[in-house]
């Protein structure tokens, strides 16, 4: 008799633990940078492999160095960080690129098989095929001949995701967005500035699409920075210490929220505290 209502007990705490929706929440855990597990005693370093495709702004036109625009600046911080033994750039920027003339560039077998071989893919493009538009209407610019472009640029653009995604399809493809210059010579049209938002935002869509992608805004900076960012020669391209913004930027983004380590899906590579 005791057993029994000894079983008749149980049984009543367990339906009692179980009633209500049925389901037992469990508190969901968010890791932040300061709760990531520290690597392994083992850990080593790796090697990340980038690659830099794109206009002027990935050559590094208007830098005094010669040396790449943004790309010194970036893989030094990178290599910064304890888990990147080395970031290897293989920059393939070409000045006065727009999407159209990428496209046929990435069918290269060189900048294919780098692709191929890559963690990550920067992409800086965008800006000529906006000066495009200027120079094509010249005597009749308005906002629906910018928009008819964007269209095709959006198009293009679907095609350049596409085919790095069918070159490598792990590989994190980062774009970086485009900055207003134009006002320097077009500054009588009011609408540049919400033309370079508009270009932005379509790019930015565009990536959602994708998995492993970041879109990085850096128009604020040279709105900020005004001319004083700006190459001294055409006041069109980015100067030593834009391009050293850029590359700040371009870090700080990546190093957030754990981007980076999404992108490259290596688990350990997080910003350091006090960087």
């Amino acid at each position: 008799m005791k057993n029994m209502l000894f079983s008749l007990f149980l049984i009543m705490l367990l339906i009692s633990g179980c009633s209500g929706s049925g389901i037992i929440s469990h508190q969901k855990v968010t890791h932040t940078l300061i709760q990531k597990e520290q690597p392994p005693v083992d850990f080593i370093p790796k090697t990340i492999n980038i690659v830099s495709v794109g206009d002027s702004l990935t050559q590094g036109v208007g830098d005094s160095t010669k040396s790449g625009g943004y790309v010194p600046y970036l893989e030094e911080s990178l290599e910064d960080l304890s888990a990147v033994k080395d970031a290897q750039f293989s920059n393939f920027g070409v000045k006065g690129n727009r999407t159209d003339q990428l496209l046929k560039r990435l069918k290269n077998e060189d900048i294919k098989g780098a692709i191929e071989g890559s963690d990550l893919v920067f992409i800086t493009i965008g800006g000529n095929d906006v000066m495009k538009v200027f120079k094509e209407n010249i005597y009749d610019l308005n906002l629906a001949v910018f928009n008819d472009e964007m269209l095709k640029y959006r198009d293009r653009l679907r095609e350049i995701m596409s085919l790095i995604r069918s070159y490598n399809p792990e590989t994190g493809i980062v774009l970086i967005g485009i900055y207003n210059p134009f006002n320097t010579w077009f500054s009588e049209i009011k609408e540049v500035d919400e033309i370079i938002l508009n270009w932005n935002r379509l790019s930015e869509d565009v990536l959602a699409r994708y998995e492993r992608t970041a879109f990085i805004t850096i128009n604020d900076i040279f709105i900020e920075g005004k001319e004083s960012l700006l190459f001294e020669e055409d006041y069109f391209h980015p100067n030593d210490q834009g391009y050293e913004l850029m590359a700040e930027r371009m870090f700080e983004e990546l190093t957030e929220r754990e981007t980076l380590a999404e992108l490259t899906q290596n688990e350990f590579i997080v910003r350091e505290e006090g960087l």
